[in-house]
């Protein structure tokens, strides 16, 4: 493997997600803010906020992944990151991302009627994930 390429690997507990030693960068949302990871870069582990991970590589093609919260470990050589669950975009069901989306928003406004803190807190994440999922499965038609 080149000093400039890394292996990236993202696993969930349903089992590898990608797996890829073609890496030049990768840029995910951590709790601290956005951050993008070059190889030999220090050692670092991260909390993942739900987000699109983008994984970079030379010819320009990057590859995204809908990752819903988990954490990044880096050692200079290897990414590995330990999702609750993360999609590829070609595995994406759009339509049910798009009704899990619909059924959130409705949640989030039933939850505010009645004042339900927990009701609304979980509405929220699902809604986050749902838009996460939405947005990262638009990604495969600019790659194709």
């Amino acid at each position: 493997m080149a000093d400039s390429k890394f292996k990236v690997t993202i696993i969930t507990p349903d089992g590898t997600v990608y797996d890829n030693d073609e890496a030049t960068m990768i840029v995910m949302n951590t709790a601290g803010g956005q951050m993008g990871v070059m190889a030999n870069h220090v050692p670092l582990i991260a909390s993942l906020k739900i987000s699109v991970v983008r994984v970079k590589h030379d010819d320009g093609e990057d590859e995204v992944a809908a990752v819903n919260g988990g954490i990044m470990q880096f050692d200079g050589h290897e990414a590995l990151i330990a999702a609750d669950s993360a999609e590829l975009p070609e595995r994406i069901d759009v339509e049910r991302a798009q009704h899990a989306k619909e059924r959130s928003e409705k949640a989030i406004e039933v939850a505010k009627r009645s004042h339900n803190k927990d009701d609304l807190a979980r509405a929220e994440v699902h809604l986050k994930r749902a838009i996460n999922r939405l947005k990262a499965s638009k990604y495969s038609k600019k790659l194709q």
